[in-house]
């Protein structure tokens, strides 16, 4: 089991997101307000601070200061139980991961981001808080 840190928003793309302390989901359409919620396969995305690991370590310091651009940052689930087809719960709120990274862009957020975060579909609605537990459900 693991713990929200950090839920972020933004009503517009490409741009870094704000931290809020709590938020209503959406089934079928992601965090309500936010620019990626809507009918596709990248509604919510999660970041898991254990893959900073992977982040070389002149990196880091540009990835934890550069801003949120996912709208869940957690910690406590090991990435090997965070992969496509695993369906967590966070807080209220059941989301289906779909994918586990994205496209590379030069121009984009810090890469490990980008190929580290998960993203996934609402199959459940309701309320999530800072500090709800994430924890599988089925993987």
């Amino acid at each position: 089991m693991g713990k929200i840190l950090s839920i972020n928003i933004s009503a517009v793309k490409g741009v870094v997101k704000d931290s809020v302390e709590e938020v209503m989901v959406i089934e079928n359409w992601g965090l309500e307000g936010d620019a990626h919620a809507g009918e596709w396969d990248r509604q919510v995305s999660i970041f898991p601070l254990e893959a900073l690991v992977k982040v070389p370590e002149h990196k880091r310091e540009e990835v934890l200061t550069a801003g949120y651009t996912e709208n869940f940052t957690v910690s406590g689930i090991s990435l090997e139980d965070l992969q496509a087809g695993t369906v967590v719960q966070l807080g209220e709120v059941t989301v289906e991961i779909l994918q586990v990274g994205k496209e590379y862009k030069e121009y984009g957020r810090p890469y490990i981001v980008s190929r580290e975060g998960r993203f996934g579909r609402v199959l459940q609605g309701g309320r999530v808080k800072v500090g709800d537990e994430i924890t599988i459900v089925k993987s």
